[in-house]
């Protein structure tokens, strides 16, 4: 009884998540409230569950807090600009050097370990220039929706930060063996972006012939030139702070330092990085003010989820019914299949990601797969590397992540040929991903 309760309870909050009905942090604090009452447990041992359940998400929540208004204010103070500008610059219009740049460009917009930032920074800077060249507006977002992606496993991204709640564990240490993952993903997409935009030099010479694209690379070499010498006469960021480009890139490579070393809490790190970084950037209380206002709701918004998923990890725990749940799981699971069931739903993880949303998939489906797969001797870090890698390639390609939507607004285009276009290949990446984590004993 006590597992049925448990697994209607996850069912429950990811079919109102999927169907977006209402926010998680209701589906995730109302309902487990009521699955614990029906199995018996009263108000106060709630609280009980309640209290352990935030201590092991309250190191993830100040982290998200602060790292989210850290890189939000180096954001704000044109810290990534110039990187994205000489990039845009080097392509110099030739297409495959176009499509290997968008990788980087996007790599370097993701650092705050926001999608939607993302797509804000590059799509206006980059899709002129591929309509220029009469490049393929889908390939814009393929690159730009791989390299997010893969740069999103860094521990300020919302999938790290919810695979760390799930466990209990340091979100840093969570972070550490997925480095080489990262780079590894990296090189691949410059691969992917090479392959890809050969093909895209050759469709479009097919298509307008040689003469006219060699004319349209000429005359985008020459708009960049002409756009770059506009940019140095004036900055069209009033926040951007140009003359603190080199203090603010000490800054932000100290907290890194800081991070990578684990000296002290990511949490801590990122708020002496934001101690630092307003007071010299933006001296005067009310700028400094601004900024943080400017970047409160997406820090909140995330805070929150954690604290909710605290909660409902808290109960499901303390009630026995996720313990109930595996036990049960294992009992009637294929003794083939048990050992490797993580490893099926990592290879299944990016068709998962066009189902569910980020939170059901990671508050609903990884926990039950965790304890399932830590009945047949698979440790819990292996289970979230699968889950982790498997999933996160999708994230941009996904109906159900807003910041998509913002993408097609952006660019104009369709979901239908976004997911058409990009899946296949973001798919393929991922059980790559997930095959090579699993050889270099990550997985």
């Amino acid at each position: 009884m006590l597992s049925l309760i448990g697994f209607l309870t996850i069912l429950t909050i990811v079919v109102l998540l999927i169907r977006g009905k209402v926010q998680p942090i209701i589906a995730m604090v109302l309902i487990p409230i009521l699955g614990a009452f029906i199995a018996g447990f009263g108000l106060g041992e709630i609280g009980g569950f309640f209290n352990k359940g935030i201590t092991t998400v309250i190191d993830v929540a100040v982290m998200f807090i602060f790292a989210i208004l850290f890189f939000g204010v180096m954001s704000d103070a044109g810290l990534f600009d110039p990187l994205i500008n000489k990039m845009v610059a080097f392509s110099r219009g030739n297409v495959i050097a176009v499509s290997v740049a968008t990788v980087f460009i996007a790599a370097v917009a993701q650092l705050d370990g926001s999608g939607a930032s993302t797509f804000l920074i590059t799509i206006p800077a980059l899709l002129p220039l591929y309509k220029r060249l009469n490049m393929n507006p889908y390939l814009l977002l393929l690159l730009i929706a791989g390299s997010a992606a893969i740069m999103n496993m860094v521990p300020w991204g919302g999938p790290l930060g919810r695979s760390a709640s799930v466990l209990g564990m340091n979100i840093t240490e969570l972070w550490y063996p997925l480095i080489p993952v990262q780079i590894i993903g990296m090189v691949l997409m410059i691969g992917i972006a090479i392959f890809l935009g050969f093909r895209e030099k050759q469709k479009i010479e097919r298509r307008f012939g040689k003469m006219e694209a060699a004319a349209a690379l000429e005359n985008t070499a020459e708009n960049i030139d002409s756009t770059e010498s506009e940019k140095s006469s004036s900055n069209k960021n009033p926040n951007a702070r140009p003359k603190l480009l080199w203090i603010n890139t000490i800054i932000a490579l100290g907290v890194i330092a800081l991070l990578v070393t684990g000296i002290i809490p990511a949490g801590l790190a990122f708020m002496i990085g934001l101690g630092f970084a307003l007071p010299i950037n933006y001296p005067k209380m009310n700028d400094q003010t601004e900024r943080i206002k400017a970047h409160a709701s997406s820090a909140l918004t995330m805070a929150t989820i954690i604290l909710a998923a605290g909660t409902f990890l808290g109960i499901l725990t303390g009630t026995g019914m996720m313990d109930a749940i595996a036990e049960d799981g294992v009992s009637i699971m294929p003794e083939a299949v048990g050992p490797y069931l993580h490893l099926i739903i990592g290879f299944l993880g990016v068709p998962l990601d066009l189902l569910t949303s980020t939170d059901a998939y990671y508050f609903g489906i990884l926990p039950v797969v965790e304890q399932i797969a830590s009945g047949f001797g698979v440790e819990s870090v292996s289970t979230v590397y699968a889950m982790v890698i498997g999933n996160i390639v999708g994230t941009f390609v996904s109906p159900l992540a807003p910041a998509v939507w913002l993408a097609l607004g952006l660019s104009g285009l369709e979901m239908g040929r976004h997911i058409k276009y990009s899946l296949p290949w973001l798919w393929g990446l991922s059980i790559v991903l997930v095959i090579i984590a699993a050889l270099i004993g990550v997985i």
